[in-house]
């Protein structure tokens, strides 16, 4: 499939800004089931970007822009061919040796709750990791339904979305890194390698405006590799999925990251739309 991807960032400001500084993880990498035909990054002020290489081996762009800036806006577009790969990744780039995944991060802690999870699934898997794996999205999957989209932590409360995401959600915003978050946690529990990934994925409306890029994981399963679960949808990664950036959990891959020095009352918007490429649609 041929994905044509738009993702625009917007930042406004009530007062001036005198600057910002912000690091974007928006590019993607080929690999076998995903190769990038074009790709463009566009930023509404003068500036350079700067293109390395992180930790992880996700494609990094930094720049800095000076005031007095009423508004900030990052347009990413491009497109990508896919094919499915039956969520299984192949041919990307691995820097670390799976074990390093199962390092716990401030976002991905278990509590009781993860832990006697992961023990249930143990125990009825067995040694079957794929068994296990398939089992948490299952039921996790059930679980975001029946607690209307929220990821419930055992104190009663909901997984929050740290500030440092780059994100702002209203209430009832399904927050995609929080799925990621506790199925990593769970199979990090059940001594299974998992990380976050950030992307894109075409829903099935295929053409509805979406309010933020998309967050699954991925688990490492020995004699097959890495394999994409994408607990918000209850499926393992597929052709509608844009793989960009991965990390020890979403603030390692979060597209993008940055503050503003002056100025006060920042507001952002993000608007992201995936559809199939006009050039497919119409052929």
């Amino acid at each position: 499939m041929r994905l044509h991807i738009s993702h625009l960032t917007a930042y406004r400001y009530g007062t001036p800004a005198n600057g910002a500084i912000q690091t974007l993880r928006v590019t993607p990498r080929n690999h076998d089931g995903q190769f990038v035909t074009n790709w463009r990054i566009d930023v509404s002020s003068d500036c350079r970007l700067d293109q390395h290489k992180d930790a992880f081996g996700n494609i990094t762009h930094t720049f800095t822009v000076d005031g007095p800036l009423d508004e900030l806006k990052v347009l990413v577009e491009g497109e990508v061919e896919t094919r499915d790969t039956n969520g299984i990744v192949l041919g990307a780039v691995e820097r670390f040796p799976p074990r390093l995944y199962l390092r716990e991060t401030e976002l991905t802690r278990p509590d009781e709750a993860v832990a006697q999870m992961a023990s249930a699934a143990r125990s009825e898997a067995g040694a079957d990791d794929l068994k296990l794996l398939h089992l948490l999205l299952e039921r996790m999957h059930l679980k975001t339904q029946h607690d209307g989209g929220q990821m419930q932590r055992q104190d009663g409360g909901q997984m929050q979305v740290s500030a440092a995401a780059g994100t702002t959600r209203g209430p009832t915003h399904v927050a995609y890194q929080d799925f990621a978050h506790a199925f990593i946690a769970t199979a990090r529990s059940a001594g299974i390698p998992a990380r976050c990934v950030s992307g894109y994925v075409r829903h099935s409306d295929g053409g509805t405006d979406q309010d933020a890029g998309h967050a699954w994981a991925e688990a490492h399963v020995a004699g097959l590799g890495w394999i994409a679960f994408d607990v918000a949808n209850g499926i393992c990664a597929t052709d509608a999925h844009i793989r960009v950036a991965i990390g020890l959990d979403y603030l390692g891959a979060a597209p993008v990251r940055g503050m503003h020095y002056g100025g006060a009352a920042e507001t952002l918007s993000v608007t992201v739309r995936v559809q199939q490429a006009a050039s497919q649609v119409q052929g």
